[in-house]
């Protein structure tokens, strides 16, 4: 066991934030920490480092085990260049190098047992080297630079220059080269391009240590992860497989949870009217009947309801007039900043319905061409024509449309004047601003935050062509899945910029892959993107696999459902009938045994024992029957 972590349970105040939680990892997994934003995947990783101490619980960490952590924001700063700082990691390695040449230098002027010994310092020194790959560390080194998206030419740029995404690439770059035995990673795609997400992807995928990650970007979760760990009302929950196989079975459990609880609510009413009926036919071996049953009923094992699915945002874009069937026409497009060609002479046309995704390498121009669209920046050349009827609402990704000293209220009544206060509340409560929420200032507002308020304005603005640039950055995985939901079901035309891949696989109708100054299409979403641009690269033809077979089994498949269905329907009604008859048969026999007893009171049959012994006999087979009747109802009611 690499590491365990054994029912930590945390609190801030009153508020408990991790309740319960446990989870292990081995040597090699590869685990991935999910659950919305505030569910503590921060505090649980603090602990698991020793930088937060947890009020209940423990984290076993054996002491030879080395740990590398990225956090998400990166405080580095001199003057020392990239390369020198990510190579700085590996001091000790560069002193056993530096000591290899001073050695080999002394060599050359020694002789006898000065020599023999200057040899076995050298021998020593250089098995060590070896053993830790010294002779590849250089190679090492630029491979992992190169691989995170910075050029050779960027390799002596001092670190105080970076920006903060670049600072954290250089951090990630230091730690992927110390190798140590857990990788613990902290949104380690935020500042990648898709490039370099899928360099790391390959390289985590063959780390040999072991690997904890948080992380929204659920196609780089489903490449590199065997587990994963979600926290969710404060609670864990450990499922093997990558992030589609954990989808899968969190509905099967919600599902299996759901069922037992609703069989079990079920049963439990089922057994209290059998209870009530029982007791209703006011006989002793009913009662006594109804009474074990009370019994057996207190000693069933309650199943606790299944808690609620956490509150999510609940979009609906409707856009308030329809466009024209084109809706963008680009022609001719170019533009490039000082010393920085962008793009170059080109053209594109996107119709009504389209949710075209915007691709491209960081640093391409994809944002720019963005903004030149919205009329934010100039176009070197080119033209930019908007269909009949068009209505563009923008969400930009660096939230630079708020008025900074605006509330989040104020914000949105100052855009929409004709809504009042409730309708204003009510719209900012769909996407989670609730209470004093509503009242907090723009500048004080989170990432999260502000894109959710984005995607506020977005709703409101009715508009029948969106423009996206990079929409998912700031959103947990639930308020993507939610976000994806709403733009399928959008009935207007989409044209957006994101580096999240599973998005993109799940809402793209068509690519404009911006490469090389240019711009090549490809149908459907980021799937058929990589396999198409993969056959291109190959220069090999493709054949599409007939469907006829799948809907043939698919119908057969439809036909046998609804046969099924049938029969059962049928068993119901003639389960429903025979209790039907039962009951009826019951309270006959009920009614028998009472008129049974009457006569038997009766002055005529009180001295008759001829009579009172027929109608002793008379009631015993009614009793017999009624007895019978009972038995069979209770067993079908028990199946029903």
């Amino acid at each position: 066991m690499l590491l365990s972590v054994n029912n930590i349970r945390k609190a801030f105040g009153e508020e408990v934030v991790l309740d319960g939680v446990s989870f292990q990892m081995n040597e090699h997994d590869k685990t991935a920490l999910i659950g919305r934003n505030g569910a503590g995947k921060t505090t649980l990783i603090r602990i698991i480092l020793g930088e937060l101490r947890a009020d209940e619980g423990d984290v076993i960490l054996p002491k030879d085990v080395t740990v590398g952590y990225l956090s998400q924001h990166q405080d580095m700063e001199g003057d020392r260049g990239i390369y020198d700082t990510v190579i700085d990691v590996k001091r000790d390695l560069l002193e056993v190098e530096s000591r290899l040449r001073e050695v080999e230098e002394e060599m050359k002027h020694l002789a006898g047992d000065a020599l023999t010994e200057a040899y076995k310092e050298y021998e020593r020194l250089n098995h060590r080297f070896e053993q830790e790959n010294g002779y590849a560390l250089r190679s090492e080194v630029t491979g992992i630079i190169k691989g995170l998206g910075f050029s050779e030419e960027e390799f002596d740029k001092p670190v105080s220059q970076l920006s903060g995404g670049q600072k954290t690439r250089v951090a990630l770059a230091r730690i992927l080269l110390s190798s140590p035995k857990l990788l613990i990673l902290d949104e380690p795609t935020n500042h990648l391009d898709m490039a370099s997400i899928a360099w790391l992807e390959g390289y985590l995928a063959q780390y040999k240590g072991a690997v904890l990650v948080v992380s929204h970007d659920r196609y780089f979760l489903n490449r590199i992860v065997n587990r994963v760990v979600e926290i969710e009302h404060n609670r864990s929950m450990t499922y093997l497989g990558n992030y589609d196989e954990f989808y899968e079975k969190k509905a099967q459990v919600r599902e299996a949870e759901r069922r037992r609880y609703v069989n079990q609510q079920r049963e439990i009413k089922h057994q209290e009217e059998v209870i009530a009926k029982l007791r209703s036919f006011n006989r002793e071996k009913s009662i006594k009947r109804a009474e074990s049953r009370e019994k057996m009923l207190e000693k069933i094992e309650r199943v606790e309801k299944p808690l609620a699915e956490e509150q999510g945002m609940r979009i609906r874009l409707v856009p308030r007039i329809e466009s024209g069937k084109d809706v963008l026409t680009v022609t001719g497009l170019t533009k490039s900043f000082p010393g920085k060609p962008l793009f170059h002479d080109i053209s594109f046309l996107i119709k009504k319905g389209e949710r075209v995704a915007l691709l491209g390498e960081n640093g391409t121009g994809k944002t720019t061409m963005l903004k030149i669209i919205r009329g934010l920046l100039p176009a070197d050349a080119g033209t930019i024509r908007e269909g009949a009827k068009v209505s563009i609402g923008y969400y930009d990704q660096e939230q630079q449309n708020f008025n900074e000293s605006n509330t989040v209220f104020g914000e949105i009544s100052d855009d929409h004047p004709n809504m009042n206060n409730t309708e204003i509340r009510n719209t900012l409560a769909l996407f989670l601003f609730t209470g004093e929420d509503v009242f907090k200032p723009i500048s004080a507002l989170s990432g999260g935050e502000r894109g959710r308020l984005s995607l506020v304005k977005l709703m409101l603005s009715e508009a029948n062509f969106l423009l996206l640039d990079e929409p998912t950055n700031h959103l947990d995985i639930t308020s993507k899945e939610i976000l994806e939901e709403a733009l399928r079901s959008y009935e207007g035309t989409v044209f957006y910029v994101s580096h999240d891949r599973y998005f993109v696989d799940k809402t793209a109708t068509r690519i404009l892959d911006l490469t090389h100054e240019t711009i090549i299409s490809y149908e459907g979403n980021y799937t058929d993107y990589l396999a198409q641009k993969e056959r291109k690269e190959a220069a090999a033809g493709f054949t599409v696999p007939s469907s006829g077979a799948a809907e043939s089994q698919a119908e057969t498949a439809s036909k046998q459902n609804w046969k099924d269905q049938k029969a059962k329907d049928a068993e119901e009604r003639k389960l429903r009938n025979r209790i039907a008859k039962l009951e009826d048969q019951i309270a006959s026999c009920e009614q028998k045994i009472g008129e049974i007893d009457e006569a038997m009171l009766a002055p005529e049959n009180c001295t008759n024992s001829f009579e009172l012994n027929r109608l002793s006999e008379e009631k015993e087979k009614v009793e017999e029957t009624l007895l019978a009747a009972m038995t069979e109802w209770e067993e079908l009611q028990s199946n029903q």
